[in-house]
């Protein structure tokens, strides 16, 4: 357990809460001095006063409220060109393969690469942990896992196995074509996972991404529905990659601070910076040098935000018992919690999003029927419909607060400013004055 869990912990033992941490200094880099060290402490979006939505978080307010869901990082940051790195959310303590979950996959826009879809489709549940990292380390991260289950205790005649792979692009901060994922990080990932606090931000598969902008990374939140509506707990973890024009709450951040989609053509930014344009005049101007190359795939990255482009992986974990078919009416929901962020899911957006059940009585062995289970009727899910849109809203904002800044490739993607933030939701009134 980090230093920073620790502190969580004994907080919560304490107080019976999770009290508010000090706001940190601004805009410390991240970079090849600083591989594998603590970054600074930031605040999440409740540390700041923003409440999202009408129910209450869990005890982490984490995707680890559901009992059982464990999650797991290995970032890896080499050099001065590699951050990138591995998540794992496993559904419970137990081998998946031999006591598989209901789960279901919506598709908000299909631009990515989610490594065993179909079968997830076709039968309605997973059989491995969940794994979230870069886009062209999708099948290393595939085969290691593979690996990693085969040797688990039971399965020595498997001969078939789905696994779940998940993805977005940090290509701007990372050497995205030498795919630095080894096996050694898969295994750290999937044997580090644990239950408690979740670290946030620039770790794992959030190392290199962006979103709004600005740095983006691992965010989660969580939500326990009241005894009278069924007393269920939903849980959402992101990896956020993605454009569009950030809303805090209802306060425009993102177009008060000067970043948000479509601003070079808006307010007629000049120079390369500044749209399509821009882009397409410092590819013309560049030719053959590569100095100029490398200017126009600079200005393209920079202008990513500009045009909405990125990607968001969401997975929604929840104690109710649902089966498939309503795990996908829930996972549809996390769009609409998306959406209320300032997301559009853009052209070039992959935006996917994973539900399953953890109730034991809707898991099941391979070749043998769910033990008997009585499933949520469809006139009560609409309490779990709020539950996933409020914790994925919140999961997001938690990405971006607890993101740092990191510089990779010789890019920086700079961490949200947290007091021209709070300045910004103080004036729209989201948070007090004081």
């Amino acid at each position: 357990m980090s230093l920073r869990h620790a502190f969580a912990l004994a907080t919560l033992l304490l107080a019976g809460l999770t009290a508010p941490r000090p706001l940190a200094a601004q805009g410390t880099p991240v970079g090849p001095e600083a591989a594998g060290g603590d970054q600074e402490e930031r605040p999440r979006a409740r540390d700041l006063g923003v409440r999202v939505g009408i129910f209450e978080p869990g005890r982490w307010n984490a995707i680890t409220d559901v009992a059982g869901v464990e999650v797991g990082h290995a970032t890896i940051r080499e050099g001065d060109r590699v951050r990138t790195g591995v998540t794992a959310i496993l559904p419970h303590g137990d081998n998946p393969y031999l006591s598989r979950v209901p789960a279901a996959v919506h598709v908000g826009n299909g631009f990515g690469k989610l490594l065993g879809v179909t079968q997830l489709r076709e039968l309605g549940e997973i059989e491995t942990p969940i794994l979230l990292t870069c886009t062209l380390c999708v099948w290393r991260a595939a085969d290691a896992m593979v690996e990693w289950m085969l040797e688990r205790e039971g399965m020595g005649d498997v001969r078939s196995l789905n696994a779940l792979v998940g993805e977005t692009n940090d290509g701007g901060l990372n050497d995205i074509r030498s795919r630095p994922v080894t096996p050694a990080h898969v295994r750290e990932a999937l044997e580090g996972a644990e239950t408690g606090p979740v670290e946030e931000g620039s770790v794992g598969a959030g190392t290199g991404t962006r979103a709004f902008g600005w740095k983006g990374g691992i965010g989660t939140s969580s939500r326990e529905l009241p005894a009278s509506l069924g007393g269920h707990t939903v849980g959402v973890l992101v990896q956020s990659n993605f454009g569009g024009i950030l809303d805090i709450a209802g306060a425009p951040v993102g177009r008060e601070l000067g970043r948000y989609s479509f601003r070079g053509d808006v307010e007629g930014d000049e120079g390369t910076g500044g749209g399509e344009a821009g882009r397409n005049g410092a590819r013309a101007q560049g030719g053959e040098d590569r100095g100029a190359r490398q200017q126009a795939e600079d200005e393209d990255w920079r202008d990513q935000a500009d045009v909405g482009q990125g990607s968001i992986m969401i997975v929604v974990a929840t104690d109710a018992p649902l089966s498939d078919r309503n795990l996908e009416r829930v996972a549809s929901r996390a769009i609409m919690g998306l959406a209320r962020t300032g997301s559009f899911a853009g052209n070039g957006s992959g935006d996917y999003v994973i539900a399953f059940s953890t109730d034991a009585s809707v898991r099941r062995a391979p070749g043998q029927a769910a033990a008997a289970a009585t499933e949520i009727g469809n006139e009560a899910m609409s309490a779990l419909f709020q539950a996933t849109v409020e914790a994925t809203q919140e999961a997001i904002y938690n990405s971006l607060l607890q993101a740092t800044t990191v510089t990779g490739m010789g890019r920086t993607a700079e961490a949200l400013p947290i007091e021209a933030t709070v300045e910004v939701l103080r004036r729209y009134g989201v948070v007090p004055n004081d």
